[in-house]
């Protein structure tokens, strides 16, 4: 009798098992169907090329690129994008407004080939390179004519204190040369500041990318500028295609005494508001912005807020117009896709932009013959009349 139950447990047990395992197997089944449904003529297609395609597809990860950039080109967002592993670590880079690298700009020799050019006192000149090194390799990548720029500069760099292995070829008998660098922080200014040759009581401030480091970049340019006896400021956003929301905000504050910068919705959630209520470190300077039709985004959230907040005149051409935020995910692989996320506009100048940009206070002809540049000509005449 105890051996009947013993067996008729066992094999209780054993149904149970199996029970479990084909209800468990039966719903992972109509998962991975559900998944592949979703796209059902996609899979379909791509088993017709591999299978009849005269050539061989290209090889992972090129064909799923192309798949992800054909999806977000039905998406039908111009600013909805996909950037490939290279490029995206270039626009972190510059975000960031420094990375880890070894100091060099690259060029093209008269046959095609990369070469290199070390900066003074660079982690690259002082391991040995010399201007027009012609590049053979990075670590385990073999630079050819036809590697993309990007992706040398891609492998160039990487984290901080961590070596690379380059292999050059030197003239004239291009013998080759094994180096290991070790990789230093190099900065990637994102602002240029001069007094103008002439009027010198106007300060330029030239800013090319709104990076995290552009706060401080303008504060020391202003001091500079003071120093050297400026006493009016011009604000260079022309051709400034924007950058990081949050770094924009602060540049508005550091300007602003008061008022509200800019609002923002995301998709179905309620809107903020970002303001300030206390002077910021520059909000006494005289001060115009510059801008013309490549002025974009957060860019135009700069020059938007200052003259929403009557801190400042408008001086150039109409803006852009780009009132949307863009989300950045990094994928897996190292490459990213950037999503349009939320809505942004300016209170007390109109609810979009999208059709019109942002207009001047004064209106200049970009071609207007002259050798000078209109645009700063423009803001000596408004400070300096006579």
């Amino acid at each position: 009798m105890r051996t009947f139950f013993r067996s008729f447990f066992i094999t209780l047990l054993i149904l149970s098992f199996m029970t479990i395992s084909f209800v468990a197997g039966f719903f992972f089944h109509q998962h991975v169907n559900k998944e592949e449904i979703q796209f059902p003529i996609l899979h379909q297609s791509y088993k017709i090329l591999l299978t009849h395609g005269y050539t061989d597809p290209p090889a992972a990860p090129a064909l799923e690129y192309g798949m992800i950039r054909g999806m977000l080109s039905a998406y039908g967002d111009p600013y909805t994008s996909f950037s490939e592993p290279a490029q995206h670590e270039l626009q972190t880079n510059a975000l960031q407004g420094a990375f880890g690298g070894i100091g060099i700009t690259l060029g093209k020799d008269s046959l095609g080939f990369h070469v290199l050019f070390p900066f003074p006192d660079s982690p690259a000149a002082k391991a040995g390179i010399l201007d027009g090194d012609r590049l053979l390799q990075v670590d385990n990548i073999h630079i050819t004519p036809e590697t993309p720029p990007e992706s040398i500069q891609a492998a160039l760099r990487g984290p901080v204190e961590e070596p690379v292995h380059l292999i050059v070829a030197r003239t004239p008998d291009y013998t080759e040369i094994e180096l290991i660098i070790e990789r230093m922080e190099i900065s990637l200014p994102s602002v240029a500041w001069h007094l103008d040759p002439v009027d010198p009581r106007l300060g330029l401030i030239q800013i090319n990318l709104i990076a995290a480091t552009t706060h401080q970049e303008v504060f020391t340019a202003f001091s500079d500028l003071q120093s050297r006896g400026a006493t009016a400021y011009a604000l260079d956003l022309r051709n400034n295609g924007g950058g990081l929301l949050d770094a924009g905000i602060d540049i508005s504050r550091l300007f602003l005494s008061s008022g509200v910068i800019l609002e923002q919705q995301y998709r179905g959630q309620p809107v903020e508001t970002y303001s300030t209520d206390e002077p910021g470190e520059l909000s006494m300077y005289p001060l115009v912005v510059l801008v013309n039709h490549s002025t974009a985004s957060a860019a135009e959230i700069i020059a938007g807020s200052l003259q929403a907040n009557d801190r400042a005149i408008l001086i150039g051409a109409p803006t852009f117009g780009k009132d949307t935020i863009q989300l950045v995910f990094d994928l897996e692989d190292g490459s990213s896709i950037h999503i349009t996320a939320a809505h942004w506009w300016i209170p007390g100048l109109y609810q979009s932009m999208a059709d019109h940009g942002l207009q001047p206070d004064i209106l200049v002809d970009p071609v207007s013959g002259s050798a000078s540049d209109p645009f700063i000509d423009a803001a000596i005449q408004y400070f300096f009349p006579d």
